[in-house]
């Protein structure tokens, strides 16, 4: 297949992404995925043995693929005086530099905000972090599941009485990614007006304390300390998992639904039920409701409780598992699922972007790159000759 051509909707900006893992690339994705220029700078690959042949297969899985599709690499040694050298020039000439290393690590290598903002005052500079750029926390190593915990997150999800429970997905992690992305967003407008860069930067505790949300704010302004509810929604009753006759489906009527929901699956008789009446009836006898509603979904399979519900007005879906939801013709139609040609593992598929703008669509125009794979296009560009790109390849700067 032929890659089809990238979103011009960003092609102006250019990006250093020195991120790794996955918050950094997160974020640096939002920009690649319309067009901006993004040279992934990677720290050369050694096999730590005295440099043996590397393994690179890591590059191939899917993981890495559709985190840093439509980005150029090129290797750098930033501990190098010549490397440093190179990355000045490139932030010279760059609008955004994305990086998550551990606080103290840019200031030991000269790359931290107050250096390179010298080197371009237009530079917009983001930092991503486990906890912060200060602070106590500010230099313990932090990733997901820590942030989870810390948060809160653990402390609401899963069952009564089954303890703690991880999110099922790196939600502390893409988060941070996607704030940061908006935070660069709006340092690109105010730069517009003031002709200035700025700091940017977010943590993954930030980022996951600031998903809680309504739960937060309870706790914020009466003081109420939520817990685990399993499938139920914290206060909205009934809304959980029901088990029908051939798997799980979701039913959620909101408040204002109730009559109507129980008309629609025959029990009138529950509108001005003593012990349903009402929202706060309903939470004070969420287990009796529940039992109620469970015993009646059982007897019947997911398409009828969908296609019923639904009808009635009424959310009601299927629990699917993921093979099921890219088989789900709502979800094929929007076409977040799409292809993008790999010269070193052909045709792949990976997760598009989850808006649409109407005129300037992202768009997967190449698969991630190879180590170091744009290293003499990229230093053509800065006026290096063959020559001098090949003694920095022989002097392992590159």
């Amino acid at each position: 297949m032929i890659n089809p051509p990238p979103s011009q909707a960003l092609a102006k900006l250019r990006i250093l992404d020195l991120t790794r893992v996955r918050a950094g690339p997160t974020c640096v994705r939002q920009f690649a995925d319309w067009g901006a220029q993004v040279i992934k700078v990677e720290e050369r690959a050694t096999d730590g043995a005295g440099g043996g042949p590397v393994d690179f297969s890591a590059r191939h899985d899917p993981d890495f693929q559709n985190l840093h599709r439509n980005k150029r690499s090129l290797t750098l040694d930033l501990k190098a005086a010549e490397g440093l050298e190179i990355l000045h020039a490139l932030v010279k000439r760059a609008d955004i530099l994305v990086e998550n290393y551990r606080p103290d690590v840019k200031h030991r290598l000269g790359i931290d905000h107050d250096a390179l903002s010298k080197v371009n005052p237009r530079l917009i500079y983001a930092s991503i972090s486990g906890f912060g750029q200060d602070g106590p926390y500010r230099e313990r190593p932090g990733v997901d599941q820590i942030a989870q915990g810390l948060s809160g997150l653990m402390s609401v999800t899963g069952e009564p009485g089954r303890g703690p429970m991880r999110v099922g997905i790196s939600l502390a992690d893409l988060s941070a990614g996607l704030f940061a992305a908006l935070g660069i967003l709006v340092a690109v407008v105010e730069r517009e007006t003031s002709g200035m860069g700025q700091w940017v930067h977010t943590s993954l505790l930030q980022a996951q304390t600031f998903l809680l949300d309504y739960q937060a704010a309870r706790f914020l302004m009466k003081g109420e300390v939520p817990g685990q509810v399993g499938n139920d929604h914290p206060t909205g009753v009934p809304t959980g998992a029901f088990e029908a006759s051939d798997g799980w489906v979701n039913i959620a009527p909101t408040p204002p639904m109730w009559r109507r929901f129980c008309k629609a699956i025959g029990r009138e008789d529950w509108i001005e039920h003593p012990h349903f009446a009402t929202p706060a009836l309903r939470r004070a006898h969420r287990h009796e409701l529940n039992g109620l509603i469970a015993d009646m979904v059982a007897q019947a399979d997911r398409a009828h409780w969908v296609e019923k519900l639904n009808a009635g007005g009424i959310p009601c879906g299927p629990i699917l598992s993921i093979d099921q939801t890219f088989a789900d013709p709502q979800v094929m139609h929007l076409g977040i699922a799409q292809k993008v040609h790999s010269d070193a593992l052909g045709d792949i598929t990976l997760v598009g972007q989850p808006l649409t703008l109407s005129r300037t669509p992202s768009a997967l125009a190449s698969a991630a790159p190879g180590q170091g794979e744009h290293a003499d296009q990229i230093l053509t560009e800065l006026g290096y000759s063959a020559e001098r790109i090949a003694g920095l390849r022989d002097r392992a700067v590159i």
